[in-house]
């Protein structure tokens, strides 16, 4: 991905279906160059893409496309609410003029991608509840101004902000309006969505990966975890092996049945296993193993924050995701092995991979 394409007429046929193929995997690179010189509502939506897919560190919009199709199914008044966030973080980045690679990226997107989601999934007023759109439209478009600064601190260390932004104003909404407002009640934590007791243990896989969008239809986790493969298979793989080790501790733990199966358990250590296996540290066999160690500690960590929070009646959200993988990728580690790579450099695994491998030849890899 990211190299010119040559056309040639001598090319086999195998060649030419490559090459079509690599157009629609990892960044879509060539697309978003193209997407650049179009008029603004092309960026927008192009933007809004990526931004859903950054949920799950995917830059790529047609992996959007796909988890937007999946919250549809899962829920169409969720789904209008998370692009409605999404669309609003973007163009308040864009009033800010933050760095447009970012914008471009969806970077400033994700984050309002899940504060508008997780509002309309929270809220105790239901489905088609229109005075909810102020409230998400104004929250999401804190998101940039919360996420700069928020960036100026972790900077020192080169650091991603996650999905800190997020924490902070869902929990603020939430903290701000409780149970018993008038017009924005939130639902009791512990009664925030009604599992189905039905769902199967082997479901809980890839539920645990749509939970990350607060999803819990399988055919919503099917879609996402294809949008995954679309972009990057080593992405896919980590997902699934985050998820089933926070399935894993539940059950160590004695967690009740009906919260692993819901994949309550999974989201949390599915994005710590995406970040250090392959994201932000070039994947070898041991950040992969590192990677894995960082799932189970995730879920332990998911499990203590849930029960530290209840006590204020706010939700874990993805608390215990920032917070492990931060501590994580802190990691001071002098195996060459372990290698972190700088923020600006990251993109998905794969090319990740061919990023470490530029640094070995060039004799620069510390």
């Amino acid at each position: 991905m990211g190299t010119r394409i040559h056309t040639s007429e001598g090319a086999s046929a195998p060649t030419r279906l490559l090459r079509a193929v690599g157009l629609f995997t990892g960044d879509m690179r060539q697309f978003g160059e193209w997407v650049k010189r179009q008029v603004f509502i092309i960026q927008l939506l192009d933007c809004v893409l990526r931004g859903v897919a950054q949920v799950m560190f995917v830059n790529n919009p047609l992996s959007g496309l796909l988890v937007v199709i999946g919250l549809f199914v899962q829920n169409p008044w969720w789904a209008l609410n998370g692009l409605l966030g999404t669309a609003g973080s973007t163009v308040s980045a864009v009033l800010l003029r933050l760095n447009r690679e970012a914008v471009l990226a969806g970077l400033h997107g994700y984050n309002g991608a899940l504060v508008g989601l997780l509002m309309a999934v929270f809220s105790a007023k239901g489905t088609w509840y229109g005075w909810l759109l102020a409230p998400n439209l104004f929250m999401s478009m804190l998101c940039p101004i919360v996420s700069s600064a928020l960036s100026s601190v972790v900077s020192r260390w080169d650091l991603p902000v996650f999905t800190l932004p997020f924490n902070i104003l869902v929990c603020s909404h939430i903290a701000a309006t409780g149970s018993t407002h008038p017009y924005f009640p939130v639902v009791r934590c512990n009664s925030m969505i009604k599992w189905r007791l039905s769902l199967q243990l082997f479901l809980s896989v890839p539920v645990g990966v749509g939970q990350v969008f607060g999803c819990d239809s399988p055919w919503t986790a099917g879609l996402i975890l294809l949008a995954l493969l679309l972009c990057s298979p080593t992405i896919c793989f980590h997902a699934i092996l985050g998820s089933a080790a926070g399935m894993c501790v539940g059950l160590v733990l004695a967690a009740p049945h009906m919260d692993v199966y819901s994949g309550m358990w999974g989201y949390n250590s599915v994005l710590s296993c995406i970040a250090v296996g392959g994201v932000f540290y070039a994947l070898t066999w041991q950040t992969h193993v590192l990677a894995l160690i960082c799932a189970f500690f995730c879920a332990y960590m998911t499990s203590a924050i849930s029960k530290l929070m209840s006590v204020l009646a706010l939700p874990a959200c993805t608390w215990p995701f920032c917070l492990s993988t931060l501590i994580f990728l802190l990691l001071s580690s002098e195996n060459p092995a372990m290698c972190r790579l700088p923020l600006s450099s990251v993109s998905y695994p794969e090319e990740n991979r061919h990023y470490l491998k530029q640094l070995k030849a060039s004799g620069k890899e510390d």
